[in-house]
C-alpha cells in the first residue's frame, strides 16, 4: 500500500505540531526546547512516548494527564492539528519541492509566534531575528511570488519586502509615540513583518497588513459588543499579522485577481 503524500504531510505536521507546543510553552520562559523531555504542565511528570502521540493520545486519555488526572488544555491537540493541516495544504497548494519545505517552516514559525503573543504579548527574537536573514535567502532563491506563482520572487522583491515591512511598522510605532504618546506597535511586530517581507515580498506586506487589520478589527468589535470587554483592553497584533501572512501564502494570487477584476 502507498500512503498519499498529503496524508504523510498531515502526519508529519502533527508530530512537528507537538514540538511547537513545547516551543510555545518554553521559549517565553527561557527553557530549553530540547531538554528535559515533555512533561505534564501540572505535575511535571515526564510524558511517555505512547502518551505523546499527537491528537490521538489526547483523545484516548480524555484530555487528562495519566498520572495526576488534571485536565490538559484542548489547545495542545488543536495546535498539532492546525500544523498538520497547514502542511497538507502546503503540499496540495504548492506540490512537492523546496518551496513546500520553506512554506512549512514559515507556517510553523507563524503558529508559534501567534500563540506566544497571545499568552505573553511578546514575539520572541529567537524566531524573528534569525528569520529575517533566512527569509531573505530562501525568499530570494527558492520561493515563488505569492501573487504570480509562475514567477520567482527574486532577491530584489525579497530585500524590498523586508525593508518595507521594517520601515512601515517602525514608522507607525514612531508616529504613535510622538503624536499619541503611547506605544502603538511593538518591536516584535516590526521584526515579524521584516521577516514576512523577506519570505514573501513587499506586496505581501501590504496584504498581510490589510488582512491582519480587518481580522483584528472584527475581533475587537466582537469583544466590545460582548459586555464591553474590548474597551481599553490590550489586544496583541501578532496573531492577526500571522493570520494575514497565512492568507497571503495560500490565497494571495486569488485575492489579487479578485481585486483587479
Amino acid at each position: 500500500m502507498t500512503i498519499p503524500l498529503p496524508i504523510l504531510a498531515l502526519i508529519f505536521g502533527l508530530f512537528i505540531g507537538s514540538f511547537l507546543n513545547v516551543c510555545i510553552f518554553r521559549m517565553p520562559r527561557n527553557i530549553s526546547v530540547v531538554m528535559p523531555s515533555s512533561r505534564c504542565p501540572h505535575c511535571s511528570t515526564p510524558i511517555r512516548a505512547w502518551d505523546n502521540i499527537p491528537v490521538l493520545s489526547y483523545i484516548i486519555l480524555g484530555g487528562r494527564c495519566r498520572y495526576c488526572r488534571k485536565k490538559i488544555s484542548p489547545r495542545y491537540p488543536l495546535i498539532e492539528l492546525a500544523n498538520g493541516l497547514l502542511y497538507a495544504a502546503s503540499l496540495w497548494r504548492f506540490g512537492w519541492g523546496w518551496s513546500f519545505v520553506v512554506y512549512c517552516l514559515l507556517c510553523s514559525a507563524l503558529l508559534v509566534i501567534a500563540f506566544i503573543d497571545i499568552d505573553f504579548q511578546i514575539i520572541p527574537d529567537r524566531i524573528t531575528l534569525p528569520g529575517i536573514p533566512l527569509g531573505l535567502v530562501l525568499g530570494a532563491f527558492l520561493l515563488p511570488d505569492p501573487f504570480m506563482r509562475a514567477e520567482p520572487l527574486g532577491y530584489a522583491s525579497s530585500f524590498i519586502g523586508a525593508a518595507v515591512g521594517f520601515l512601515f511598522y517602525y514608522g507607525v510605532a514612531y508616529l504613535s509615540l510622538r503624536i499619541l504618546k503611547k506605544e502603538g506597535m511593538g518591536g516584535g511586530d516590526i521584526k515579524l513583518m521584516a521577516m514576512v517581507g523577506g519570505f514573501l515580498g513587499w506586496k505581501a506586506v501590504l496584504l498581510t497588513t490589510f488582512a491582519g487589520s480587518v481580522s483584528g478589527s472584527v475581533v475587537g468589535i466582537l469583544m466590545m459588543l460582548r459586555k464591553g470587554q474590548g474597551r481599553g483592553m490590550l489586544i496583541p497584533f501578532g496573531p492577526f499579522l500571522a493570520l494575514g501572512a497565512l492568507v497571503t501564502i495560500f490565497f494571495g494570487q486569488e485575492i489579487l485577481l479578485w481585486y483587479l477584476h
